[in-house]
């Protein structure tokens, strides 16, 4: 068997660029797979992935002519169906040998094995090894189906009569192993060595590939491409920080505006453009995103990180004069800050609270009513936190905040560009002279957007932030639009922990439970379900998941959240408190301690007493455990209540050794009634002191 270097390209019209990095991965990942799976390339393969804006390809190192012959075991039938009481050949066993290209010369030869209750017979051969033609046609033809297609379409082949179906039309298909051209097809397409190259700027009419390693170099130097997104994509980077740096700027930076522009381009090439200063009067926000979304240009900064008027074009031609290529972007690009400079203008003559009676006429969702009964329902809840918070004064800010939060859903520049709801508002609000508190609050209460993103600035924001998600939770869960599997069209999850993150990172004093009940007190009567204790579950499950994100095991997470600490904000505390103690000699045998109380107390029928009745106390140990409860439970409480969760637990551990001669020397399950409702008694104090802090059962291996 020899092998040599392969390479694989499909050649299209252009590709979604908001796609092209995920296609370009798939049919890389999707077709070595496929030769892995059938022998012709090794698993440790290098494979080198290409994705420009008309092309995918894979460059796949030492693939195999043919696969090597494999040793194949095939099961026939129950040893009592294929042989007869002589042990000679069934007419069944036969017609199955045939079935398979065998005859009856092999029976001697089958093997006997165990099959369950019966015993089977199995046919042993050597399976020829596909041939690299036959294993790249069905690699290629598995990777095209597995490309991650939003949406597929129709066009007709060449020959006028027959259409396939993909995302773009392909026009050609270049299968290389070495120099040699592997004769596969595909949507109408056989197999060459020829593929073109820039739409304008290529030396050559076709690139005519010499073997599978040539296809980089010539990519570039004839086709005047550059076929890999990776390296598009850092050749895209330092040509907008070289261009930048020459006018003292920076380029904004936006990841995923950069995948989508190297998915746009062939043969990058970084312009400088500008615009009138008179558009600066708009609020940066505006004018970035406009210049990001709609013309994919990358605005230049200051160092105080404030928009100048010149921005950053990234062409897919290189001119020798590049004037006429800046000179039609800047005419381009005037026409959509003029209309944002339009929108901003006509916005402001409008006060922001002017808006805000015409939210009920915007529906909101058909079972929860208007975006105006929301801001209502928002008000109440958020007015509710800010007087537990901050008093009269905060509920007061609060109140106006989450009356103009929404107001800005109506003007004209959040109509044109979504994205821009909040910020929008806030720049409204001040030019109506309110606070910057107010101000902020609009822009924040969105906040946290996604996961890492900032909090609110200020009180008033985190109020009012919390209020929005709390009362979207609440009506969700509420109607029963709960989130299930990877479907969750409300972004419930993201709300979630937006309210957990505020809770815990800004340490807020308040009961989750008494947040959620405030949340569903806000609606109507009789509009929402029973739901409140199906939120805060869920509550529970996106803090168990946050905790463990930072961090902390599942059993310290299991510890401290099986009690359900409505402080929320206590929760890291107590899960350093439950590390330390787990750091312990003593942790070990306690946590199993603790474990084995719990089950017997679970087995008691009815209510335990906790009142210990000490002249009851008869056994040595007993009467030990009791005066270590006695000694060792008031530091432990004393420590619980200022806080220091850490102390408190590690109080606990003198408990070990009384804990252990109890179990060790005394009857739980005494005769004597009495002895025994005292000893559960006991046994109910012991669980109570070990678990204020967390259940530290759950440390138990």
């Amino acid at each position: 068997m020899s092998t040599k270097n392969l390479l694989v390209e499909l050649f299209v019209e252009e590709l979604p660029p908001k796609s092209l990095k995920k296609l370009g991965e798939s049919f890389a990942e999707v077709l070595f797979a496929g030769l892995k799976s059938q022998g012709l390339a090794a698993a440790d393969a290098t494979v080198t992935s290409y994705a420009s804006p008309r092309r995918l390809a894979v460059h796949v190192a030492n693939v195999e002519t043919q696969a090597a012959d494999k040793s194949v075991s095939q099961k026939l039938m129950p040893v009592a169906v294929g042989l007869d009481a002589n042990g000679q050949a069934t007419p069944a066993l036969l017609k199955k040998l045939t079935s398979i290209g065998a005859d009856a010369s092999v029976v001697p030869n089958l093997k006997r094995a165990q099959d369950g209750k019966a015993e089977a017979l199995f046919y042993d051969s050597l399976a020829k090894g596909v041939l690299l033609p036959e294993g790249l046609q069905k690699a290629l033809d598995d990777a095209l189906a597995k490309l991650p297609i939003a949406k597929v379409m129709a066009y007709q082949l060449a020959d006028g009569w027959n259409s396939v179906q993909f995302v773009r039309p392909a026009h050609g298909l270049v299968a290389l192993h070495g120099s040699d051209v592997v004769e596969i097809k595909t949507l109408g397409l056989s197999s060459g060595r020829e593929t073109q190259g820039h739409r304008f700027e290529a030396s050559v009419d076709k690139v005519v590939l010499k073997d599978a390693d040539s296809y980089e170099a010539q990519m570039e130097n004839e086709g005047a491409v550059i076929p890999s997104f990776e390296k598009r994509h850092a050749e895209i980077a330092r040509q907008l920080a070289s261009a930048a740096a020459k006018e003292n700027l920076r380029p904004i930076e936006d990841e995923n505006l950069l995948d989508e522009v190297t998915a746009l381009v062939e043969r990058p090439n970084v312009l400088v453009g500008k615009f009138e200063t008179e558009y600066l009067e708009v609020p940066q926000e505006c004018l970035i995103l406009t210049m990001k979304a709609n013309q994919k240009y990358f605005p230049l900064l200051d160092a105080k990180g404030k928009l100048t008027n010149k921005f950053l074009i990234v062409s897919n031609i290189r001119p020798a004069d590049a004037s006429l290529v800046i000179g039609g972007n800047e005419r381009v690009v005037r026409p959509r800050l003029a209309d944002a400079k339009f929108f901003f203008d006509q916005d402001r003559k409008k006060p922001l609270d002017s808006r805000v009676l015409g939210l009920a006429k915007v529906v909101y969702h058909n079972k929860l009513g208007t975006q105006g009964e929301r801001v209502e329902r928002v008000q109440a809840i958020a007015r509710a936190i800010g007087q537990q918070l901050g008093g009269d004064a905060l509920a007061a800010q609060v109140d106006q905040a989450a009356l103009l939060a929404k107001a800005d859903l109506l003007t004209d520049m959040v109509g044109e560009f979504p994205e821009l709801q909040g910020i929008m508002g806030r720049y409204y609000a001040k030019h109506d002279g309110l606070s910057d508190d107010i101000a902020f609050a609009i822009e924040d209460h969105y906040k946290p957007r996604f996961a890492g993103d900032e909090l609110p600035r200020n009180m008033v924001g985190i109020c009012v932030a919390l209020a929005d998600k709390l009362e979207t939770l609440a009506g969700m869960f509420g109607i029963g639009q709960i989130p299930t599997g990877d479907k969750d069209p409300f972004a419930l999850r993201r709300h979630a922990l937006g309210v957990l993150r505020m809770l815990v990172e800004k340490e807020l004093q308040l009961s989750l439970s008494e947040l959620i009940y405030i949340a569903f007190a806000g609606f109507q009567k009789g509009l929402l379900g029973e739901a409140q204790a199906d939120t805060e579950t869920f509550m529970f499950e996106r803090l168990g998941g946050m905790m463990r994100e930072q961090g902390y095991t599942a059993n310290e997470v299991d510890a401290v959240l099986s009690l359900k600490p409505m402080q929320t904000n206590l929760v890291p505390k107590r899960l350093e408190a439950v590390r330390a103690f787990a750091a312990l000699p003593e942790a070990a045998a306690l946590a199993a301690a603790n474990k084995r109380v719990g089950n017997i107390l679970k087995k008691v029928e009815g209510a335990v007493n906790d009142t210990v009745n000490a002249s009851l106390l008869q056994e040595a140990a007993e009467l030990a455990l009791y005066k270590a409860l006695g000694q060792i439970v008031p530091k432990a409480d004393a420590a619980f209540a200022a806080g220091d969760y850490t102390a408190s637990l590690q109080a606990l551990a003198a408990l070990r050794t009384p804990v252990d001669a109890f179990f060790d020397n005394v009857m739980v399950n005494a005769e004597d009634e009495k002895l025994r409702t005292n000893r559960l008694a006991l046994l109910a104090q012991l669980q109570q002191a070990m678990n204020r802090v967390a259940d530290i059962s759950k440390l138990a291996a």
